[in-house]
């Protein structure tokens, strides 16, 4: 850290106001914002000590390159002189991952959802064609280009740490003879383009509603098929098939301008080759993560590759028999053929009253939430607001305009939130919340409304209510 806060000294000139370490990717780099010093200096920049020195010649030299292109990416401001540090522009905090969450949650996406990731599609190609003239691909690391070893990394990845945990049985010489002969298919072109090799949604920043790309340090030379096979087909995001053309098309409208003579039906059977590779990929990394890792969410991903895989497989892949029949026993094993819109969470959200008990949760899981809304003003202490109940514009007004209800639920929706999206996430299939106040009549309907609209709105799930006290079950 001192190191970096030096290195800081150097550039600028005077010492950082402070430096706050933020989340990193997963990698063994850290990442830390330091605030800018010294009299009418403001503004941010990002501090970086990077574990691996190859890694790190390769983000440098690939960012220069990217700059100098006019791609977006976060220019290099200081690099320390063992190149073990250093400083980069600050992009801010907005990931496309965060930008999409309610798209991704729901299943489906808003027009300006659709907007934003065409956007970021049709500028791949830039990225891609950028190194195709004049750039030094020795500097790639850890691998230069895209070759077979890589191929035969991430087969056996999905064979070993995926096909063999399921317990299914297979001819292994059979499946590595069909492996063989997707290798060689996969390795038929060697371009001169760039293989961003992890174009996904946590790659990509935006900044004054434009894309901005991070984190290309591991790309190599290679074919432009496997990026767009990587962001269209992520699993986790549950594009729909009209939203995937969509991005397909938006992709090859912007490669024309490289590809002016491209032969579109040849381009899209290569990328579907592209897309059974990279979904192997994704299963192994999620057989290796969640089945031995023992991670409950890479567990939970499995059914959404599956389900990628059931789509693929509409068209067999004539040209490996043997694999194709394979994946397809895999797709209709039980314990893998829940398809990716699993049952949906039911959230259920109750007011009560506290001096006839908190409801018991039927499902059986018992557990949930129970907050407790006494603190927050009680019309039911005015003789007026008595006739009414907390769904009346009357009850509503008073409790808006005494502004306690606000802050309370400003606390409440981030806990539930972050509850809802792992309870999704572990594919559970039961949540309640409930909300206690005196009578039940007043401040506990009121929150419960709100809780249920807000989940309802934000969330692909089933959202129950009911006010007990008043004797009114509603389903959102």
């Amino acid at each position: 850290m001192e190191k970096l806060r030096e290195l800081y000294r150097e550039y600028a000139g005077h010492e950082a106001a402070a430096v706050e370490q933020i989340k990193g990717s997963g990698s063994n780099r850290r990442y830390f914002r330091i605030f800018c010093g010294g009299p009418g200096v403001n503004g941010t920049v990002i501090g970086v000590i990077g574990g691996d020195l190859e890694e790190n010649k390769a983000f440098f030299a690939l960012d220069k390159h990217f700059a100098a292109k006019g791609i977006r990416v976060p220019k290099v401001l200081a690099v320390s002189a063992d190149s073990m540090r250093y400083l980069q522009e600050d992009l801010g905090e907005e990931l496309l991952f965060d930008a999409i969450a309610q798209g991704r949650e729901r299943g489906s996406y808003s027009p300006s959802e659709r907007a934003l990731l065409c956007k970021v599609v049709a500028s791949l190609p830039d990225i891609q064609y950028a190194c195709r003239d004049g750039f030094d691909w020795s500097v790639c690391y850890p691998e230069e280009a895209f070759d077979g070893r890589t191929v035969s990394f991430d087969l056996n990845y999905f064979k070993y740490c995926f096909l063999k945990a399921t317990g299914l049985e297979f001819n292994e010489a059979a499946l590595e003879d069909d492996f063989d002969r997707l290798r060689r298919d996969l390795l038929k072109e060697d371009g001169q383009t760039f293989m961003y090799r992890d174009f996904q949604s946590r790659n990509v920043m935006i900044k004054d509603g434009e894309p901005w790309f991070i984190d290309f340090q591991g790309g190599r030379r290679g074919p432009v098929h496997y990026d767009l096979a990587s962001f269209v087909w992520q699993a986790r995001s549950r594009y729909p098939d009209d939203l995937r053309e969509e991005l397909e098309n938006a992709y090859l409208a912007s490669l024309r301008r490289y590809e002016p003579d491209l032969d579109e039906a040849a381009f899209r059977e290569r990328y579907r080759l592209f897309v059974l590779f990279r979904t192997l990929q994704v299963l192994g990394a999620y057989g290796f993560r969640g089945y031995f890792e023992k991670k409950p969410y890479f567990i939970g991903s499995v059914p959404f590759a599956i389900d990628n895989l059931r789509k693929l497989l509409r068209r067999p892949f004539k040209a490996y028999p043997y694999l194709n029949e394979l994946l397809k026993a895999l797709t209709n094993m039980p314990q893998l053929y829940e398809a990716a819109d699993y049952k949906k969470l039911e959230v259920s959200i109750f007011s009560f009253a506290y001096k006839k008990g908190i409801p018991v949760d039927t499902s059986g899981n018992g557990g949930g939430f129970v907050f407790d809304c006494r603190a927050i003003n009680n019309p039911g202490k005015f003789e007026y607001y008595r006739q009414f109940d907390g769904r009346d514009s009357e009850v509503i007004k008073f409790l808006e305009d005494d502004g306690g209800v606000n802050d309370f639920l400003g606390n409440v929706y981030p806990l539930v939130d972050a509850h809802v999206k792992r309870f999704i996430e572990r594919k559970f299939t039961h949540m309640q919340v409930a909300f206690g106040c005196t009578g039940g009549q007043h401040r506990s309907v009121y929150c419960a409304e709100h809780l249920a609209e807000h989940i309802a709105k934000k969330f692909d799930v089933l959202v129950s209510l009911k006010h007990r006290e008043l004797d009114v079950e509603k389903v959102l």
